[in-house]
């Protein structure tokens, strides 16, 4: 070869090892029940019960404040409800959370709860992920899916949850047109997500199937467009609609203050466990 010569080289691809995202593994529907269950949990301490430590007493333990959860199952796919899914867990803590991580921005006790509650998104996210990406999904897989995401998205997990809740919210918007909820959860994260004209008409819609927690995301979407006037005049006339409603109040208060977003007030206080 002349010494000027250039070897011969491919071109090099430009795409990083993490830029691969495997397509997850779709399951397949053999008429049973599937349940999410955490991870094995690994032993790593000493079990005093077998006298491996001399002299020392064995423990007493007392439970309290037993609680349960109800059972819910919901068909995995739509049209069929011969495979089932077992969503207590995840049900449990959506109704948990939501009021801490529902809307933007967020609003937890302290750090740790927000932290454990990003944990659980992820681990959760994860779970319904290959039953969601599912070409027959039911509506009910796609709803929880879309309010994981969604939850996500506010606690700032990254892009993919914005995507996939648009995603899966959309799809159960085409299979219930007139899901209130469904309809809701889209106006929601549009209008939050800046897109206040693209979401307001699914917010109208939910409104006008009677869904009450639409017309704050209106009158936050008001507020955002510099339409003040208009943000405290649908608040107070839902005040008068739901006078036991003491959100509401304070989301008043709040914009009377000149604040900007009426879901930052103090959320309930939860306990969500640091294991998935």
């Amino acid at each position: 070869m002349p010494n000027n010569a250039q070897p011969y080289r491919a071109p090099m691809s430009t795409l990083q090892p993490q830029d691969v995202v495997p397509a997850p593994k779709i399951p397949e529907f053999t008429g049973t029940t599937r349940v999410y269950e955490p991870g094995p949990l690994t032993a790593t301490g000493v079990d005093l019960r077998s006298g491996q430590l001399a002299n020392i007493p064995t423990p007493q333990v007392q439970l309290s404040d037993v609680s349960f959860v109800p059972t819910v199952l919901i068909p995995q796919q739509n049209g069929n409800n011969n495979d089932q899914l077992d969503v207590s867990l995840l049900d449990d803590f959506i109704e948990d959370v939501s009021p801490n991580a529902r809307h933007y921005p967020p609003n937890f006790p302290n750090r740790s709860q927000r932290h454990y509650t990003r944990e659980k998104i992820k681990v959760l996210a994860e779970w319904i992920q290959p039953y969601a990406e599912s070409t027959n999904a039911s509506y009910d897989v796609l709803i929880r899916a879309a309010k994981l995401n969604g939850m996500g998205r506010n606690l700032d997990l990254g892009s993919d949850y914005t995507i996939r809740g648009g995603k899966y919210v959309d799809r159960a918007i085409k299979l219930q047109p007139n899901s209130g909820e469904a309809n809701f959860l889209y106006g929601m994260m549009l209008s939050e997500g800046g897109g206040f004209k693209e979401g307001q008409k699914y917010l109208d819609r939910a409104v006008s199937l009677g869904y009450t927690e639409a017309e704050q995301s209106l009158a936050q979407s008001d507020l955002l467009s510099d339409r003040r006037d208009n943000a405290l005049e649908r608040l107070r006339r839902l005040e008068q609609k739901n006078p036991n409603n003491d959100i509401i109040r304070q989301q008043i208060k709040l914009i009377e203050e000149g604040k900007f977003y009426i879901w930052d007030i103090p959320a309930p206080d939860i306990n969500v466990k640091p294991s998935a």
